[in-house]
């Protein structure tokens, strides 16, 4: 699966900054490790493509939540997880408008809306409500995702807390998730598009636009709105790639039109129309339901993504290398990914302000910084020390390429091009500000770039 990999020691031989050792040591990168191409490319296949592609079903794409490290932090339970896969359904469960019922009293609506149909209810005033029927439609599936955890909602999400070690981290939080957030219809057939619409049908087959919500009619005479937080989307731009770039953030309507952002979150005055962009899903598109933000990935662009299988051979890779700590000269290696969240005691850490790394020890740790900034050994710079964890969410990365870089504060690390793309993505935060974070924890990022490269010491022998 990998071979063993011996540091180029020809890389950096100078001993950094003031460090006073007569002896030097190799100054390493996790870049210069040799990797069996073509071992690793027969891990970067999909799950489907690995089980009897001809048997497996059509998988539409997946909906990956930001700030998990590939699973909830107490695990995955039923409908509520780190990552939904959308697949075609037995019997199509789609549905779109048919009947529009203008200038109904609300006990009018009401008797329309206990039909055993979809319907959505605008409720213009005490005395007038616009109601819209919905037809089944044959050609396409309706997934719905949102907060509640009645029959309706095949995707449950809570408000993500960065950082959070338990369940009961997000529970204590007053959320900003609607209970119906959102839908997504895919069409059954080929290319099996996918295209986002705010507000989710409850139990009763129902959404209802009240008073307050933001509402309005069309030119064509039909009726459209917006949620109370809304629904944002943001399609990156040259795709889910090594090359991609953030694109703008959008908001999508009930009806999946596109909006520019309103003043703030739940502002009434909804923002203008953009007509030239659509509700359309495409690779790596971000979805925000204020107070959780997923990912959206296309089955296609995940047949492209690193496996968890590759993320493993590239943690063994890095473990066989022997990286040893400069001060302890023990040898350092990263947990397996079923303990991703315990300190183990071979766990690296790193100096966030220069990348060097080292086993934990007390070295440069003053009173006088409360414990909070460490001076580093190897070149005397002072600033925060933390565990490295590998990233395991395979669905974050942008390209197949070795761990090398790390999230600062957090310490997640994955390759150079996923911690460049993920540091200039703004995400929403609270109703009304946006900040680049970390895609495994949520944490904000910090420092001058968000990341720092990581810079190991080989074994001596």
């Amino acid at each position: 699966m990998y071979r063993k990999s011996k540091w180029k020691c020809g890389y950096d031989l100078a001993v950094l900054g003031h460090g006073n050792n007569e002896k030097s040591v190799p100054q390493l990168l996790i870049s210069d490790l040799k990797f069996e191409k073509k071992s690793l490319a027969k891990l970067m296949f999909s799950p489907d493509q690995e089980n009897h592609p001809s048997k497996a079903p059509v998988k539409y794409g997946e909906l990956i939540v930001l700030g998990y490290n590939g699973s909830l932090p107490n695990g995955d339970r039923g409908r509520r997880k780190s990552r939904f896969a959308l697949f075609k359904r037995p019997k199509a469960n789609g549905v779109k408008p048919s009947t529009v019922h203008i200038a109904c009293t609300p006990q009018a609506a009401k008797a329309i809306s206990n039909k055993d149909q979809h319907s959505i209810s605008y409720t213009l005033s005490r005395a007038q409500t616009v109601v819209v029927e919905y037809t089944h439609d044959s050609n396409t599936d309706m997934f719905q995702i949102g907060r509640s955890t009645e029959s309706p909602i095949d995707f449950v999400v809570t408000d993500t807390v960065p950082g959070s070690q338990s369940n009961s981290d997000t529970q204590s939080v007053q959320s900003t998730i609607s209970r119906f957030a959102c839908r997504i219809i895919c069409e059954r057939n080929p290319p099996y598009t996918a295209r986002i619409y705010a507000a989710g049908f409850d139990s009763s087959k129902n959404i209802f636009l009240g008073e307050k919500a933001a509402k309005w009619k069309t030119s064509d005479g039909q009726m459209d709105g917006l949620t109370t937080n809304g629904v944002l989307v943001m399609h990156p731009r040259n795709g889910f790639t090594e090359d991609s770039k953030p694109g703008v953030w959008r908001e999508i309507s009930v009806c999946g039109n596109v909006f520019s952002l309103r003043e703030t979150r739940s502002a009434q005055q909804r923002g203008k129309m953009v007509e030239n962009e659509t509700n359309q899903l495409q690779d790596g598109s971000l979805i925000d339901l204020c107070g959780a933000t997923l990912l959206w990935r296309t089955a296609e662009g995940l047949s492209r993504t690193p496996t968890v299988k590759h993320l493993e051979a590239l943690r063994q890779e890095i473990n066989a290398a022997r990286p040893q700590c400069p001060v302890g000269f023990n040898t350092l290696a990263f947990p397996s990914m079923k303990r991703k969240d315990v300190v183990d005691e071979k766990q690296p850490w790193v100096y966030l302000n220069c990348g060097h790394v080292h086993g934990y020890h007390n070295w440069g740790n003053k009173e006088e910084r409360d414990g909070k900034d460490r001076e580093c050994p190897m070149c005397r710079s002072v600033g925060p020390y933390v565990p490295l964890w590998l990233g395991c969410e395979a669905g974050f990365y942008v390209d197949a390429g070795p761990p090398t870089h790390a999230f600062s504060p957090c310490g997640h690390v994955c390759s150079e091009k996923t911690t460049a793309y993920w540091s200039q993505i703004p995400l929403p935060h609270g109703t009304h500000t946006f900040h680049a974070a970390c895609p495994f924890c949520a944490h904000q990022l910090a420092g001058e770039q968000g990341y720092i490269r990581l810079i190991f010491q080989g074994p001596l022998d």
